[in-house]
């Protein structure tokens, strides 16, 4: 299995995980990562000082990660080397259908090769398809007040003046009893989902600590039966509320069989027939209808009423419900371009230099925007409305970071820096009614000093102000015929050391030849 990065909201995941007191195991069923690396993971935040029950910070999944970045992944070994010099020769066994314990023995028989069982079993299956795609098998029934199960549908229509808009129905079912809550959405955004869940809390009265939902993309980016890779908006989500997200498989609607069947419930007895103008008004029968219709009738399989079933069995098993309301956040990944700045809800956000052409996860909150590359935070911008930017000075190379930061003020002491006539030079420059149009000319000035003496500059820029010519390309070409007509001494090669010459030294013209090789 090729190597991938381990997403920061997954590493906070397993530690959360580990801090409630879930076994390895579990952890890697329910993150989808293998077991060998969430013992890595678990293993570096004890040795970074986590402790279970402790609330999880920025500074301890940084240390974490970096702890396991430190050791790089993991490697095969010999077992696993031998088994691929020999692909062929096992996939042909194979297709004879011999077992693999038989075929252990024939390879070590043909080639003097000891490969032990578990690593012969693992590369049959990982490499050549032995016993087919993995499957999880799910428990049919969970504990009171444990499991939730969520799943999205098309209800009907509201019309909202002139136009006609198609309503989806979240339907959220608990398990034991049965009793469900209907959140009605014009989309299936994160957003969404999130304001349903939020309002099924209050209507039950608690959380329940498992959620069990559809392969929908504001849940689940990636599906899979056995490594489902969750948005990492909503898997925060889940993470600030307590919750623990077992995604059902595709197409395996028993997985979430208690609100598939419920969704089309709805369908048929909350939204036939009716005629709603808003989306208010829809929402508003639809909570009247949980509590009234669906809560009261007798359920076919319990043979009980689902509201009073909850009440009684479940209601006091959940974890409290929410006080604050929850500030949704959107995550995504992007690349630093090479002006510094990546773009995150369409405003721009600077990033140090050292990161240019590198991915980074932006955190995208209602106030602050987090930037984080390789599970290490970076950078913190407060939140800017669309079209807008924010730029730290601080990321831009010195240097640069004047001009792109229109940062007068700096441009300004360093010509002063340079000489007396070059700073009031500058200073006529950027006097004009636009002064941030004329900051590459006070750049270009400044070149000048780095790539010729501050001394010829100076001349240059005196001669300029005392014929009041306020020109930086006139300077330009004066400095370039004094250089001409005087020549700068060649600049030592870095490394390399310059011989001072003697100050009694006679020149070799000075010296003349005479009959018999003698020199007066």
């Amino acid at each position: 299995m090729p190597y991938r990065e381990v997403h920061v909201i997954e590493v906070k995941e397993v530690v959360r995980l580990w801090s409630m007191g879930e076994s390895q195991r579990t952890i890697a069923r329910l993150t989808g990562l293998d077991r060998k690396t969430v013992s890595r993971y678990v293993k570096a935040t004890q040795q970074s000082g986590g402790r279970a029950g402790e609330p999880l910070s920025e500074a301890l999944i940084g240390e974490v990660i970096g702890r396991v970045r430190a050791q790089g992944p993991g490697v095969r070994g010999a077992s696993w080397s031998a088994c691929s010099a020999h692909r062929e020769l096992l996939a042909g066994w194979l297709e004879q259908s011999i077992p693999l314990s038989k075929v252990q023995e024939l390879l070590r028989r043909q080639t003097g090769v000891l490969v032990p069982y578990r690593t012969l079993h693992r590369y049959a299956t990982k490499e050549l398809g032995l016993g087919g795609r993995r499957t999880t098998v799910r428990l049919a029934e969970g504990q009171p007040g444990e499991e939730l199960q969520l799943d999205f549908g098309a209800v009907g229509f509201v019309s909202e003046g002139d136009r006609r808009r198609r309503v989806w129905a979240l339907v959220l079912t608990a398990v034991v009893s049965r009793h469900l809550f209907v959140w009605l959405t014009y989309q299936q955004s994160v957003a969404d989902v999130v304001a349903g869940c939020e309002a099924a809390w209050q209507f039950f009265g608690g959380v329940f600590r498992v959620l069990i939902p559809d392969n929908l993309k504001a849940i689940v980016v990636k599906a899979d039966a056995t490594s489902p890779r969750l948005n990492a908006a909503f898997q925060e989500y889940a993470q600030a509320r307590g919750l623990v997200i077992d995604p059902a498989r595709v197409r395996h609607p028993q997985d979430k069989g208690r609100v598939e069947r419920a969704v089309q419930y709805v369908q048929t007895s909350l939204f036939a027939g009716e005629q709603f103008v808003t989306l208010a008004e829809a929402q508003a029968a639809a909570e009247r209808w949980c509590r009234e219709t669906a809560g009261q009738r007798v359920h076919g399989t319990t043979q009980r009423r689902p509201a009073e079933h909850f009440v009684r069995e479940e209601q006091a098993l959940l974890l409290p419900a929410p006080e604050a309301a929850y500030e949704v956040a959107a995550w995504s990944e992007v690349k630093v371009q090479r002006d510094h700045h990546v773009t995150a809800g369409k405003a721009l956000y600077s990033v140090p230099t050292a990161y240019i052409g590198e991915r980074v996860q932006v955190r995208s909150g209602g106030e602050l925007v987090r930037i984080y590359h390789r599970g290490q935070l970076i950078k913190t911008h407060p939140r800017m409305a669309a079209g807008q930017r924010s730029t730290d000075a601080a990321d831009y190379p010195p240097g640069e970071r004047e001009l792109a930061c229109r940062d007068q003020p700096a441009l300004l002491a360093q010509a002063r820096a340079a000489g007396l006539s070059v700073g009031r030079y500058a200073e006529r420059l950027l006097a004009a009614p636009q002064p941030w149009a004329r900051l590459r000319h006070v750049y270009r000035l400044l070149g000048l000093v780095r790539r010729y003496t501050a001394a010829v500059v100076e001349q240059a820029c005196a001669q300029a102000l005392g014929a009041d010519v306020i020109d930086v390309t006139r300077v330009t070409r004066m400095v370039e015929q004094a250089v001409e007509q005087s020549p700068l001494p060649a600049r030592p090669e870095p490394g390399k050391s310059v011989a001072k010459a003697l100050r009694f030294l006679r020149q070799p013209s000075e010296y003349r030849l005479v009959r018999g090789g003698d020199h007066e």
